[in-house]
């Protein structure tokens, strides 16, 4: 799920390098997915209205069902 995230946003931004994608496990076998990426991507990351985030929380939600676990997707400033 990390790299799936990883790879559309850095397909986004104008600063490939700067984006810095992590996940965590939760205790519950959730996983937290924490996306940042250079001050000025930010824009390109949430997209007009939030509507390039939202996008990106459904993949990583139909990505997380196939796999039987709950995701979530936080974007870092």
């Amino acid at each position: 799920m990390k790299e799936m995230i990883g790879f559309i946003a850095r397909a986004l931004v104008e600063n490939p390098a700067a984006v810095v994608v992590d996940q965590e496990q939760g205790a519950d076998g959730s996983v937290l997915v924490k996306l940042g990426a250079a001050r000025e991507d930010m824009g390109r990351i949430i997209g007009k209205q939030g509507r390039t985030a939202k996008a990106m929380r459904t993949l990583l939600n139909a990505k997380a069902t196939r796999e039987s676990k709950r995701a979530a997707l936080q974007i870092m400033e």
